[in-house]
């Protein structure tokens, strides 16, 4: 387990794919993500099984440490080796939360963010979001320091109309800024 100061990191099991299902299913989370179709656990078995056999894919299961209870998911996907980037995934499922305000995901986060850069030698850690989801925009250009590369226009179709899509990244140079 990778741990912060309130969570931590651990591999995705089995027995974690029910409960990962049921949070990606969940229709508020679901229209944040590239993915929008109803999961069945057959899909997250097919999913961690690709993502297991992946040496560019890190997959978590968020834990919150005094409660040892899974809280959500993050990631780091995608990776290019070439030019160390990879793809951040990430969100609180447990009671619907999607981004908290008790640190949790602040702490998660930045524990995944500290584990690409300094375990992984990552030199960019990049997202793209949906100009709707306000939450993970404002948390992570707000608290975590991510800049937004690119607007790509008209990327998403929700809610009966076309909405843009931000790139937003973190360099290695802006994270040993902002850590201090």
């Amino acid at each position: 387990m990778i741990k912060g100061k309130l969570t931590g990191l651990r591999a995705v099991e089995k027995e974690d794919l029910p409960k990962l299902r049921d949070w990606r299913n969940n229709d508020h989370f679901r229209k944040h993500f590239r993915e929008i179709r109803e999961l069945s656990l057959y899909n997250q078995e097919k999913w961690i099984e690709k993502t297991n056999n992946s040496p560019g894919d890190f997959m978590f299961v968020i834990e919150n440490l005094e409660t040892k209870k899974p809280i959500g998911a993050a990631g780091l996907l995608y990776t290019n080796w070439i030019i160390r980037s990879a793809d951040f995934s990430f969100y609180i499922g447990e009671g619907d939360k999607y981004i908290d305000d008790e640190g949790l995901a602040l702490d998660a986060a930045s524990t995944l963010i500290k584990y690409g850069f300094e375990v992984l030698n990552l030199n960019k850690i990049w997202m793209e979001l949906y100009e709707f989801d306000t939450m993970k925009l404002d948390f992570f250009k707000g608290q975590l320091g991510f800049k937004e590369d690119g607007k790509l226009r008209q990327n998403c179709f929700a809610d009966g109309k076309y909405w843009d899509s931000y790139i937003i990244s973190l360099l290695a140079s802006d994270y040993k800024n902002w850590k201090g």
